[in-house]
Formats: structure tokens, C-alpha cells, sequence
């Protein structure tokens, strides 16, 4: 008979999960004190950055204020957490994968009952489960990456257990980022982004999974309440960033620090970039506006004339779905500024995205004439 079957497959990961955050806990601790030493910081243009040291994880625990990144992919989120990494008190770092796999793990445990039961006679509880998954959570935030007074997670797909994760980290805030859904699928689409459940042949399909993907999200960040759930549209983040940096650092409860508009400054100097993420090729670049409205146009004519039945939660964010070319609002003269950059340097800002990524093919040429952005 498999372990399967006995019951013992489910309890034998929780019982590896515990075993190897316990090892992670107890390896290598250079100090007994219960909190970790930050390194003399280095002064790096107008923001402090932190030293080489990794943060120790026993400094952090389930009461710390850690801050969550996510929505459907291609959403802006990588954007989003690379704005916050410029600032000197925050520290978030590229996608780890495995926190929305152990999260993703736990939900289908909890759904099959019979699962559920097998764990509970086991004695694997809900106290021992939360236990382990939120040890193994902190021990990937904060090895991960350089130490900061804050400490963030970007995965996408995390956000869809924003409701499990504000129970156990009670201090911790969430940014769901919100986008255009045609806009994400076409992006996806585009760039052949891969996700599981997403055909990229298929236009109609893909806003469905959209839509499906996004209402659970909405729906969790809704039930977790504003104080603890931010919304950003990533459009009005794009047209307006310093209006609403300025509102996510004040609900954050993080100083306001000018450098969250310039984090294109800091990419390899302070802000670490995977060089195998979809989006380290664009966030090289500075805040601007090529990406609106790219979609306009890329969608079969059925997929449009049904858009309003195919992905009702456009209507339901405040997107047209009738709307083709849709009105997104007049950008801050900021962004028209760095708009014309990236125009007008535009091989300068290809060479530094061919640097960033493991596959250089799929970075955007560069064009000599380009249409400006509408003022």
C-alpha cells in the first residue's frame, strides 16, 4: 500500500518542512542574542543602503511588520517592490516561489477533508501547521536577502492567501497590485510569461484565468480590510507616483523618502534584480508610460465584443470594458520627463536591460523614433 494511501505522505512533508526550518534555525547563528546586529550602513548617492550581512531569523518573528507584495502576474508587481527597495528602511528582493508553493500546499490540504482529518489524527493541528509554515516563511524573507528595519515578500500568487497570512503575521500589510486584466493577458501573452492553467493560443481563455485569479484576490484583500490590505492600480501608480507612494508609505507607516521615485538609480546598487524574472528587463527603467496601452488593438474581435461577459471584474475595478483605447488619466510631468528618457536614450536603456537578464533575446529593441507621450 502507498504512503499515500496510509495518510502518511501529507504528514512525512510537514514533518521535512519543520525538520529543515529547525536545521535552518539552529546552523550557523553567529551571536545568542535574540536579535541580529545591522552592519554599518554606506551612504550610496541620496539613500542609505544596507551592509552585506544576511539578517539573522531570529530577530523576526510572526509579530514582525513584514509586508506582502502580489496579484495576477504581470500586474506591476515587480515594479511595485522595486520602487519600495530603494527606500534605505526597506528590503523586499527578487521572487522566492517557494512561499506561494507552501501556502498553495497547505490551502489543498485544508480542502480535502480527508486529508485534513489525516493530519489532525496525526496530531499535525492547526497550531503545528501554522507554526511550521510561518517558521519556514520568515527563514526564506529573511536569508534571502540583505537585513533592513522592513522586510517585504514579492510573489505573485501569495496574495491569494492574504486572508491566512494576516492571521499568522497579526502586524503584517499587503499590496494587491491591480491592473488592466487586458493588459495583464496581453503582456503574458506577449511575453510568453507561463502559468499554470493559462493557455497562450487562447485570448479568451487567459482572461478568464484573469478573472478567476483576480476575484480571489480582491475577494481575500477585501475580507482582510483596509487597514491591512492596500489596492494600487497600477496605472495610477505609473501616472501619478509620487501621490501615491506617498499614500502606500503612509499606510505602511514608513517615512517618506523621495528615492521610491527613482529606483532605476539603484538597480545593482542596493536593488538585486533576477536575472531569469519576466519583468528585470523593463524595471531597469525608469516609471514611464510604453506599457498603458499596449494592448490596444492585440485581441481577437469576438474576445472584444464579449469582454464585458468574459471578464466581468474589469467593470467591477473601474476598468471600461467597452473602452478601446481606454482613459487612464494625464501623467505627472515627472513621468512625461522620464517617458522622453527612455525615448530619447533608448539604446542606453536596452544595454543596461541586456546586462540584467539570462536571455537577452527577449528584451525589446531599442527604436530611433518613437511617438511622445501625450501631455
Amino acid at each position: 500500500m502507498s504512503l499515500r494511501r496510509l495518510g502518511l505522505f501529507p504528514c512525512l512533508l510537514i514533518g521535512a518542512l519543520i525538520f529543515l526550518t529547525a536545521l535552518f534555525l539552529t546552523s550557523k547563528c553567529p551571536s545568542t542574542s535574540n536579535s541580529y546586529e545591522r552592519p554599518i550602513p554606506r551612504v550610496l548617492d541620496d539613500r542609505i543602503v544596507a551592509g552585506d550581512a544576511k539578517a539573522d531569523p531570529r530577530s523576526i518573528d510572526s509579530n514582525s511588520p513584514l509586508i506582502f507584495i502580489g496579484g495576477v502576474p504581470r500586474s506591476g508587481t515587480t515594479l511595485m517592490r522595486a520602487m519600495l527597495d530603494a527606500h534605505p528602511h526597506v528590503r523586499c528582493g527578487e521572487e522566492t516561489r517557494v512561499i506561494p508553493r507552501i501556502l498553495g500546499l497547505r490551502a489543498q490540504w485544508k480542502r480535502n477533508k480527508k486529508e485534513a482529518r489525516r493530519l489532525d489524527e496525526a496530531g499535525v493541528n492547526d497550531h503545528v501547521l501554522n507554526a511550521a509554515i510561518s517558521a519556514f516563511i520568515i527563514e526564506v524573507i529573511a536569508r534571502h536577502g540583505e537585513p533592513a528595519q522592513r522586510l517585504c515578500n514579492k510573489d505573485p500568487f501569495t496574495l491569494k492567501s492574504t486572508q491566512y497570512l494576516s492571521e499568522i503575521f497579526p502586524n503584517s500589510k499587503f499590496i494587491l497590485m491591480i491592473r488592466d486584466g487586458r493588459a495583464t493577458v496581453h503582456s503574458i501573452i506577449s511575453r510568453k510569461v507561463t502559468i499554470t492553467g493559462f493557455d497562450l493560443n487562447n485570448h479568451r481563455q487567459c482572461l478568464e484565468k484573469w478573472n478567476q485569479a483576480i476575484t480571489t484576490m480582491y475577494h481575500q484583500c477585501y475580507s482582510a480590510g483596509s487597514q491591512r490590505c492596500f489596492m494600487m492600480y497600477y496605472e495610477q501608480l505609473v501616472l501619478h507616483p509620487e501621490k501615491h507612494m506617498r499614500e502606500l508609505l503612509n499606510f505602511l507607516d514608513i517615512p517618506w523618502n523621495a528615492s521610491v521615485l527613482n529606483h532605476e538609480t539603484f538597480v545593482g546598487k542596493g536593488i538585486s534584480l533576477s536575472a531569469v524574472e519576466r519583468s528585470t528587463d523593463q524595471v531597469v527603467k525608469p516609471v514611464n508610460l510604453d506599457a498603458l496601452s499596449k494592448w490596444v488593438g492585440q485581441f481577437p474581435e469576438d474576445v472584444v465584443r464579449d469582454m464585458a461577459s468574459i471578464a466581468p471584474m474589469l467593470e467591477q475595478l473601474g476598468y471600461d470594458p467597452a473602452a478601446n483605447p481606454p482613459l487612464y488619466g494625464k501623467p505627472d510631468e515627472l513621468v512625461v520627463k522620464k517617458t522622453n528618457d527612455v525615448h530619447q536614450n533608448g539604446k542606453e536603456w536596452y544595454q543596461k536591460a541586456v546586462q540584467h537578464v539570462a536571455d537577452p533575446e527577449r528584451v525589446d529593441a531599442p527604436f530611433d523614433e518613437m511617438e511622445s507621450p501625450q501631455r
